[in-house]
């Protein structure tokens, strides 16, 4: 245990970080900004130390009246307004810095996200259509009006438009501000759309507290294989969404198949996409996004394979899922979440004496 402390020390030093604020038993005091040193610990080297700049840089809020233990310390320790800590996030820095330099490149139809606007020719039908059977009533012409959708890495919009264009209410969020700075200025040619697309600087952590059981669909189009956890992902999506919400996702299976074509093919050959887009590594086959999905509160009802052919710029349904598949699940009701023993009691309740 001293041993720990000491590294503690060692690194809380560089931080800048008064060394007075640490006890012998390996605790952080949060109510306290200067104790009495340990003998021993060598913390009067740097008396002019002082935490507030560290703090304040680091926009790091502690609350406590009490001495808790350094574990149980980080995971209180959050940013403003987000309610997730600090150390669980969906954002995967490495993705945000790839896709930072593309930022103003989204509209381009014959540059490097020509693949996703040819995409919209199948994956709008499949979300328009199967959110239709869903419903019972809907207008011709927007057939998609009173639907509430979340676009997910909505990026530059190039889905949240056509889906606004159906009818429906849609808000896009993106992690990097460059995107929706694009996004906006596009919106904003089209009048109507401006009414019916709002876009956000935020995750989708962010949006769990405020939009509690909010939208009717969520989708995450070409998103997963960019996250950092992808079963945070889910649960995050499964906050927002009513039960019996939709979610939708379309992403890469890992198979030898979508390394060839995926990777080598697309990236390095044949340049569809800048090398490093993608990482082999976190694409994920539809039977493992399945079984994290069932867990935390869905139901997968459709699973289809997609293809690019790059010789025509264009996207087709293929009867296998080994590069490219669209999924679609639904949420569970509040009934189908409850405990089965839970459920039992229920129905004895409801029986007649």
């Amino acid at each position: 245990m001293r041993g720990c402390g000491r590294s503690w020390l060692w690194g809380a030093r560089r931080l800048g970080v008064p060394c007075g604020g640490v006890v012998r038993s390996g605790s952080v005091c949060r109510g306290a900004h200067s104790l009495r040193a340990l003998p021993g610990n060598h913390c009067d080297q740097h008396p002019q130390m002082t935490l507030e700049p560290f703090l304040n840089k680091c926009k790091i809020q502690l609350k406590c009246s009490s001495f808790i233990s350094l574990p149980e310390g980080k995971k209180k320790m959050s940013l403003p307004g987000q309610p997730y800590s600090t150390w669980q996030t969906t954002v995967d820095p490495k993705e945000i810095r790839k896709f930072q330099v593309l930022a103003q490149k989204w509209w381009d139809e014959d540059g490097q996200y020509a693949a996703l606007h040819s995409m919209n020719e199948i994956r709008v039908p499949f979300i328009r259509d199967t959110v239709l059977n869903l419903q019972n009533d809907h207008r011709l012409g927007s057939p998609l009006s009173g639907v509430k959708i979340l676009d997910v890495g909505c990026g530059g919009g190039l889905l949240a438009e056509p889906l606004g264009r159906l009818g429906a209410s849609v808000t896009g969020i993106d992690p990097l501000e460059d995107n929706i700075s694009t996004a906006e200025l596009h919106k904003s040619f089209d009048p109507v759309l401006a009414k019916r697309i709002q876009y956000r600087t935020c995750t989708i952590e962010d949006m769990v507290e405020e939009a509690s059981e909010t939208f009717d669909v969520i989708v995450a189009s070409e998103v997963v294989e960019h996250v950092a956890d992808v079963e945070m992902f889910i649960r995050c999506c499964n906050e927002v969404l009513k039960p019996e919400g939709s979610l939708f996702i379309t992403t890469i299976n890992k198979s030898q198949l979508s390394y060839f074509l995926g990777i080598l093919i697309a990236e390095r050959v044949l340049h569809i996409v800048p090398a490093g887009t993608h990482n082999w590594e976190k694409f994920i086959a539809p039977e493992e996004l399945e079984r994290l999905l069932e867990p935390n509160g869905f139901l997968v009802k459709t699973v289809k394979g997609m293809l690019y052919n790059p010789f025509f710029g264009s996207w087709n349904w293929i009867g296998s899922t080994s590069i490219n598949y669209a999924l679609h699940a639904v949420k569970s009701s509040i009934q189908e979440q409850l405990d089965p023993k839970e459920a039992s009691v229920d129905v004895d309740k409801e029986q007649p004496q």
